[in-house]
């Protein structure tokens, strides 16, 4: 049963989960910052601020949500019913975080921007965290298991090109000269889908790794066997600096496209592959062109990469050097001019495909890492395990999003909706889209290095715990018999 395989439309069914999640995420990742400072009309260090403290605040409810899903017990499982009772207020909020009710006091404004956030945050972790726990407990076979997550990312990518490519050109298309307006609207589309895909998660999948009978709920238990974890620590702490990475680059090259490349070589550029834009859009086409070339390589790679090298070198190994070889191609964006559009297609393209056989991978190792805790002590905290990445995560993304807010501000960034930053701010959109986030996923590798689950490892101790369930199985047979 803990190996089962899993059917195709099991596989789909979860991964719509994390595409109606990334219909979120990558709008939080990418325009929440801009949308902060360029339509809400607060200054960079503000809006920052205001992704910090939604993000640390939300993060605390991660291991809450975690502890409390492992203790859960109902007819569906302990994962799949929090998808069921979050889904609502998740969309609800989602909406809410792009929508000013009419408020023009700046501080007031700031107020209702965090609330929002935190509320938009805190129900994204109700749904999020006992996903990605549930992908855990589908299967304990590894390549299942890897298989799964590539599913997972699939879908997670088209969610991405559809936000990436086709939000800007929706909020100008239905919001006109009231870009507000063009933010509900498009906001309100992708909150619908994304209702759709989670009902759809809910009602395609079942848990079937559980923990060991005789395992008795203690959580200073749990956390002391967790925490201790050598292989937790290296993931938790490579996530924390991978999500630093992630807020400041995502979040500059919005910035980067709008004030850093030139409009007029933008639109010459677009010229040759038959888009006849002009200057005033070469921005928002540019830019969504920009993402999907990027996603559609992601999107390949995943599907021809990912498994296979994950099954020939091992998951750890191969994160190891595609997120090095991520890094150097990331502090490459220090190089172009306003100018040089072609080498920064170029360079988006390369970076694209050294990192998507990561996306799966990452996710995989932690369902490693639930399984680590129970090999070495014989007790599964799986929701934690998740949990705890997850708030690694949302730390690290709101540390991002505040150092690229702070580095804006002291360059110089002028916030509102105008044409043409000074060279200084210029300077500080290139540092945060280039050095700075490459400099922090250097030091995620590091930590993730000293993880001890290699290939060798990982096969070893999957079929120990196999043999431990299958004995577990039989006793309980035996026992149910007696009885």
């Amino acid at each position: 049963m803990n190996s089962h395989k899993l059917t195709v439309k099991e596989k789909v069914g979860y991964s719509l989960g994390d595409a109606a999640a990334n219909l979120v995420f990558q709008m939080m990742l990418m325009f929440q910052l801009m949308f902060y400072t360029d339509v809400f009309g607060l200054e960079g260090l503000v809006a920052g601020t205001v992704l910090l403290i939604a993000r640390v605040a939300d993060a605390f409810v991660d291991p809450a949500v975690g502890i409390l899903s492992d203790k859960t017990k109902t007819r569906w499982g302990k994962y799949r019913p929090w998808i069921l009772w979050s889904v609502v207020p998740f969309c609800l909020f989602y909406v809410l975080a792009f929508w000013n009710p009419g408020i023009e006091n700046k501080s007031l404004v700031a107020i209702y921007a965090t609330l929002s956030y935190v509320l938009l945050m805190s129900s994204y972790s109700l749904i999020n965290t006992p996903y990605c726990s549930l992908g855990g407990v589908m299967t304990s076979d590894i390549e299942e298991r890897t298989s799964l997550n590539t599913y997972r990312f699939i879908a997670v990518t088209i969610g991405q090109i559809i936000v990436q490519g086709a939000t800007l050109p929706l909020v100008d298309t239905l919001g006109g000269d009231d870009r507000q307006q063009g933010w509900l609207w498009t906001v309100a589309i992708f909150a619908v889908i994304s209702f759709l895909c989670l009902l759809t998660t809910f009602r395609t999948t079942r848990e079937r790794v559980t923990p060991p009978p005789m395992q008795n709920t203690d959580l200073r238990e749990d956390l002391r066997d967790t925490m201790s974890n050598a292989s937790w620590k290296a993931i938790i702490i490579l996530t924390f600096f991978l999500f630093i990475t992630l807020s400041m680059w995502n979040s500059a090259m919005n910035f980067y496209f709008r004030y850093d490349v030139d409009q007029k070589a933008l639109a010459d550029f677009l010229g040759c592959f038959g888009m006849n834009v002009d200057q005033q859009h070469a921005y928002s086409v540019g830019f969504s062109v920009f993402n999907i070339s990027a996603a559609l390589v992601q999107l390949v790679a995943i599907i021809g990469m990912s498994e296979r090298l994950a099954r020939r070198y091992g998951k750890k190994e191969v994160v190891v050097f595609c997120l090095l070889l991520t890094a150097v191609l990331t502090a490459l964006y220090w190089i172009p001019t306003k100018t040089d559009v072609t080498f920064l297609f170029v360079l988006n393209i390369l970076r694209s495909m050294a990192y998507a056989p990561t996306i799966p991978l990452l996710w995989a190792m932690m369902g490693d890492v639930a399984d680590n805790v129970e090999y070495l002590s014989n007790r599964r905290s799986t929701g934690l395990c998740f949990s705890s990445m997850t708030f690694s995560l949302k730390v690290g993304l709101g540390i991002g999003g505040v150092l690229t807010g702070f580095i804006l501000s002291a360059f110089g960034y002028v916030s509102g909706d105008v044409l043409v930053q000074n060279e200084m701010a210029e300077t500080g959109i290139r540092l945060t889209a280039s050095l700075i986030p490459a400099l922090s996923m250097v030091v995620g590798v590091w930590a993730l290095s000293k993880s001890p689950i290699t290939k060798m490892y990982n096969e070893k101790m999957q079929s120990e715990l196999s043999g431990r369930r299958w004995i577990q199985t039989l006793t309980n047979r035996k026992q149910h018999r007696e009885q």
